[in-house]
């Protein structure tokens, strides 16, 4: 993988985490955590770079869905799980 696409998927990993943090439901934001963990894990000996080109591609697509699910989640307030209102202790 060249330095710059290595940079790349770094940035893209950061900004998906970051992104995932911000869902205000409790479920929605692990599953989107654990899916974006499991997804670089397993990709991440992709060498081919029409492969990493696609990879990246669906990476952003994933990106600007979470976006606007979380734009969408923050809309509307729902009850805390019992699990965050330990959490927030």
């Amino acid at each position: 993988m060249a330095s710059s696409s290595r940079t790349q998927v770094i940035a893209l990993y950061r900004m998906l985490i970051k992104e995932s943090s911000k869902f205000p439901s409790y479920n929605f934001r692990n599953y989107a955590l654990r899916r974006i963990k499991d997804g670089f894990r397993e990709n991440k000996h992709v060498d081919n770079p029409k492969s990493m080109d696609q990879l990246l591609t669906r990476a952003r697509e994933s990106l600007a869905l979470i976006k606007r699910q979380v734009t969408v989640g923050q809309m509307y307030s729902s009850q805390r799980t019992i699990v965050e209102a330990l959490g927030a202790r």
